[in-house]
């Protein structure tokens, strides 16, 4: 999860490593003290900040060197983390595992 101003940073750190299929979904994460408004008359705390959510599945040879670079795209904002895919199919062609991806 990154804030929107480092999107381009973060697609430029990937396609170095020829990254190029992502998904970007806008959705609201925590900030540190949060956002006071005043609404009709009363002040509102907002907790949540909009960010990005960057999906794209790796190779497990590259997972450490693409995580260091979008970690310097986005330092010091942005949470990062890796889950294991078990399994990737193409619906398309029927393409499973790495030919998937």
């Amino acid at each position: 999860m990154v804030p929107p101003h480092a999107l381009d940073d973060v697609r430029r750190a990937l396609e170095r490593h020829a990254v190029l299929g992502m998904t970007i979904s806008e959705v609201r994460g925590p900030t540190s003290g949060g956002r006071r408004a005043i609404h009709r008359g009363q002040v509102v705390v907002d907790e949540f900040a909009p960010c990005l959510r960057i999906e794209t599945i790796l190779h497990d040879e590259i997972v450490e060197r693409v995580l260091g670079e979008v970690a310097g795209a986005v330092h010091p904002d942005g949470r990062l983390w890796v889950v294991p895919v078990d399994l990737v199919t193409r619906v398309r062609t029927g393409e499973r595992g790495a030919d998937a991806v």
